[in-house]
């Protein structure tokens, strides 16, 4: 009976419909394209929200009742689905798809992710048992709403509004702006995750990367005090070294751009801002690092963790004749690099004990590390940060160039295991 069924997921259609409708009905346009194709009782979006601790169902002109979780805008309705260990979080941290039946409905719970940034969850209710082909059709759907998702936020603020399960100030609207769309990016060579847990009120950090051909540039940076003048200060900083990056300048005249814009554009005066500065030859895994006043980053190998002796330069905006130095890490397959702002360091947080934790993460995905280390971070320090938290992790696994080895947007050789096989 299944086989007679199972018609398939037609994408070609599907996506005609998304690019016919509005962008805020982009993915109703998918639901009910795959609902169609696959005889669903319903099919369901939720997105990742900002937290990484909880999927927000979002709909559009449903019945609302005002509850603790649950928000409307206008027509649209989001819910907050708390992370509980159940088959919704295993199948966004595993990046496998779950399968859970009762009585005659089976809901198929695929990740909608692409290169490696979990953006969210697509269930389907069957009538049906699916049997691997149809997992498959639902996984590949799950795949193309990812890009839909991409594309379609864009052009409205609905998936933002959705995923932001507490309040921004302005400071943190500002900060918000600075970081990369995809916090997470999959390569052949490298897995790259990176967080951001801001204070109650906002301390100016913030990561940044971008990949070339045969290159990743990255970075991490730390604006002095808070609010709107430590965010303003973030915003030169970042400006100037994206500036000189799509410039094409050495990792040198990026620290040094980066010095002179805050020395010569001080946003109520005096500042600066700490930060490490990362280029990364993904032929050589060479890693060329310029260390500006920023805390030490730790390098994961084979199970030990050590701090990488890089000397310390003037943080950006302090000196006017400022100077800079490169230093060479040549990373080997399996190295994790660890970099980090005082925030994971400082006053309560000198209580998690990093260099003991790491190794007991060394089979996480990067995005998982994160995740886990925010945690940590409010575990010992609280719910309400001193000052800002924040983190990027590298895996370099070499062989650049070979193909990736996917399975719907994401290479299952790096995927975190199951939370509760």
């Amino acid at each position: 009976m299944n086989e007679k069924r199972w018609i398939g997921v037609d994408l070609g259609r599907v996506l005609r419909a998304v690019e016919d409708a509005a962008p805020v009905d982009a993915v109703e346009a998918v639901a009910r394209g795959v609902g169609v194709d696959v005889g669903a009782h319903w099919v369901s979006f939720l997105v990742a929200d900002m937290s990484g601790r909880a999927l927000v169902r979002l709909t559009h002109d449903v019945p609302f009742a005002d509850r603790p979780d649950r928000r409307r805008q206008d027509e649209d309705v989001a819910t907050v689905l708390p992370f509980d260990g159940g088959p919704q979080e295993q199948a966004l941290r595993s990046q496998r798809v779950q399968v859970r039946s009762s009585g005659d409905e089976h809901i198929v719970m695929a990740p909608v992710t692409q290169r490696g940034e979990a953006i969210g969850l697509l269930e389907v209710s069957l009538p049906f048992a699916p049997d691997a082909t149809a997992v498959a059709e639902i996984s590949r759907a799950a795949h193309a709403l990812a890009f839909v998702v991409i594309a379609a936020r864009r052009h409205t603020d609905l998936f933002e509004w959705g995923q932001r399960t507490t309040p921004f100030s302005l400071a943190a609207e500002i900060q918000r702006r600075l970081l990369p769309s995809s916090f997470t990016c999959e390569a052949g060579s490298f897995t790259l995750s990176a967080w951001l847990e801001p204070a109650a009120s906002i301390g100016g950090d913030t990561f940044d990367y971008s990949l070339a051909r045969n290159l990743l540039h990255l970075s991490i940076t730390d604006a002095v005090g808070h609010g709107i003048d430590s965010a303003l200060t973030a915003t030169l900083c970042v400006g100037s070294l994206r500036h000189t990056r799509r410039r094409g300048h050495t990792l040198l005249e990026q620290a040094q751009a980066a010095n002179s814009a805050l020395i010569e554009n001080p946003p109520g005066g005096f500042t600066f801002a700490t930060g490490l500065l990362g280029r990364l030859d993904l032929r050589t895994g060479v890693l060329a690092m310029v260390n500006a006043g920023h805390p030490t980053p730790l390098l994961v190998r084979e199970g030990n963790v050590q701090p990488l002796a890089l000397p310390v330069d003037p943080p950006f905006g302090v000196l006017r004749q400022g100077s800079y130095r490169t230093t060479d890490v040549a990373l080997r397959p399996g190295d994790r690099l660890v970099l980090l702002t005082d925030g994971m360091l400082e006053r309560g947080a000198t209580r998690l004990d990093l260099p003991a934790r790491l190794p007991g993460l060394s089979d996480l995905h990067p995005r998982e590390v994160v995740r886990v280390l925010g945690d940590a971070i409010l575990d010992v320090v609280g719910s309400t940060l001193p000052d800002d938290a924040c983190m990027l992790v590298l895996d370099w696994h070499g062989d650049h160039g070979d193909d990736r080895s996917t399975r719907a947007g994401a290479d299952p050789r790096w995927a975190s295991a199951l939370l509760h096989p």
